[in-house]
């Protein structure tokens, strides 16, 4: 129960579904914890939570899109606690729609929230991490991003734009002992997909189908993606950097 001890984490998206669950995990393997979401008011349930199980908590409404919020995030992160250990760059959203039926507007959202929101969350917090002497970036894929459906564009388009950015800021950070991890879920029981900013309707049938196709014929649970995530932000995991997990229940099996 002692995996983060003396480390603080940085978990965005954290109100709810996967964020949720890591800051859960993290509190009782020690850490102290910065959690942010756009959803203030389950975020601070969260944080309730945890601060009455005696774990120090930094709750803040945080919209990764904004790299002004990124930057009063990383002032409050370095004026609270000193530093910060681990990087979660778990906050996204989801849309449905083709190539074809994506509009501009929500083509724009996605990319701002998923692909940008994780590269403003590096570079704002990777200065904290080297003043620390190192640390750990878990940037959160999908599975997504290692096969095509045919169906939301916007979406996979970011994940696979996560992917290649977390290896190459692997290699770019490796000099100052920062390593850089990406995990690929694949279909877990969380809201993300619920809340889809279009078609919202095709949820329920196309988790369905995709569980046919999953050779564990069943969803994942969030912890089971935090526990990935606990390996890459622990000293276990201190000669692994720019490594792929994949938690998708065989889903992505040649």
């Amino acid at each position: 129960m002692n995996r983060l001890n003396n480390k603080v984490a940085l978990i965005t998206g954290a109100a709810k579904g996967m964020g949720e669950a890591e800051a859960r995990l993290f509190a009782e393997e020690g850490a102290s914890l910065i959690i942010t979401d756009v959803d203030y008011t389950n975020l601070e349930k969260v944080a309730s939570d945890l601060q009455a199980l005696g774990t120090k908590v930094l709750a803040l409404k945080h919209n990764v899109a904004s790299e002004e919020e990124w930057k009063k995030v990383a002032e409050e992160a370095e004026k609270t606690f000193g530093k910060v250990d681990v990087l979660v760059n778990n906050a996204g959203i989801f849309s449905v729609s083709g190539v074809e039926e994506t509009t501009m507007e929500i083509w724009n959202k996605v990319i701002s929230v998923n692909q940008t929101g994780t590269w403003l969350g590096m570079k704002y917090i990777v200065p904290l991490m080297r003043k620390a002497g190192g640390g750990s970036i878990i940037n959160i894929s999908s599975v997504y991003a290692l096969i095509g459906t045919g169906t939301s564009a916007a979406y996979q388009s970011t994940k696979g734009a996560i992917r290649i950015l977390s290896k190459t800021a692997a290699i770019e950070f490796a000099k100052d002992n920062i390593r850089v991890n990406t995990i690929f879920p694949g279909a877990i029981a969380t809201t993300i997909t619920e809340t889809a900013l279009d078609k919202p309707s095709k949820m329920e049938e196309t988790t369905s189908d995709i569980i046919q196709i999953i050779p564990m014929k069943r969803i994942g649970k969030p912890i089971e993606v935090a526990y990935g995530a606990l390996y890459l932000a622990s000293d276990e995991s201190s000669y692994t950097t720019g490594a792929e997990l994949v938690i998708d229940g065989g889903w992505t099996i040649p």
